[in-house]
């Protein structure tokens, strides 16, 4: 190699070296080193910089689920009543995966008759029926009070998929002959795409006028994705009032891994659950 060849190796290294410094230059300049301060979940935390390497502490802020319309009508049984309240939850994004309640039953003067603790969830943006059966009381509740604590709240941040329960078919009718006074059927389609080991189903009888007037429910396991179900609801004994409106309420607690033949969420999420 002579000394021109030579000369113009070491000038095109030169200009080689110097386009890599330029090159690595703009990629450092514009480049997104992670921190806790770049509104973004990455690094190991828990939430958007918040936890993991971050020491901030990811505290939930969610909003207290609404008390809604609530009362009680007969069970069937002498001196027995069934309770019902509507819970919504006004969070987006935030479910309460057990929540405790307490329920009273007052009479006209305000002394409490009878009472009952009991624990629910609730889905993000969800708004359902809490109904306690076969509630003892001396006489027909006048009025009621309902205080829920313990919430525990989750964030849905990554992953959520509310499962896809349908009711169609939906019928109700009076005993013209047999043992029973009426009885609700319907199917149930799971239209979701995971099986699941144990669904309830709520059926709310009212009036034209909307008014609550007899409660009842079912559950079923192991219904598998796209399978359907029929299923039948008898209520024993009269009530008071002529049925206008069948409403239902599927459940399925999408909190407890248990509930899943096949877990649609993921497996790390929901361990801790």
């Amino acid at each position: 190699m002579d000394k021109a060849q030579r000369k113009k190796i070491i000038i095109s290294s030169v200009y080689l070296a110097m386009l890599l410094l330029i090159i690595w230059g703009f990629y450092a300049k514009f480049r997104h080193v992670p921190t806790c301060e770049d509104r973004i979940k990455n690094q190991n935390e828990e939430g958007v910089d918040c936890g993991g390497v971050c020491q901030k502490s990811c505290g939930i802020v969610a909003q207290e689920l609404i008390v809604g319309k609530m009362g009680a009508v007969p069970s069937g049984i002498a001196g027995k009543y069934d309770f019902y309240v509507q819970i919504t939850n006004p969070n987006a994004t935030f479910g309460d995966k057990n929540f405790s309640y307490k329920l009273n039953f007052k009479d006209a003067g305000g002394s409490v008759i009878a009472a009952r603790q009991g624990s629910s969830y609730i889905l993000p943006g969800e708004r359902k029926y809490i109904i306690e059966s076969n509630l003892d009381a001396p006489s027909a509740p006048a009025s009621f009070d309902l205080n829920i604590t313990n919430s525990d709240w989750v964030e849905f941040n990554d992953y959520y998929e509310k499962p896809d329960l349908q009711i169609v078919n939906k019928n109700y009718s009076e005993v013209s002959g047999g043992v029973g006074f009426s009885e609700a059927s319907g199917l149930l389609k799971n239209k979701s795409a995971f099986d699941f080991d144990l669904i309830k189903v709520e059926i709310i009888l009212k009036d034209n006028d909307g008014n609550v007037l007899a409660l009842n429910s079912t559950q079923m396991k192991t219904v598998a994705a796209d399978e359907q179900r029929d299923f039948r609801i008898s209520w024993p004994n009269s009530f008071p009032g002529t049925v206008g409106n069948m409403e239902t309420q599927v459940e399925v607690n999408i909190f407890n891994s248990d509930t899943f033949l096949k877990r649609f969420y993921k497996t790390e999420k929901f361990q801790q659950y």
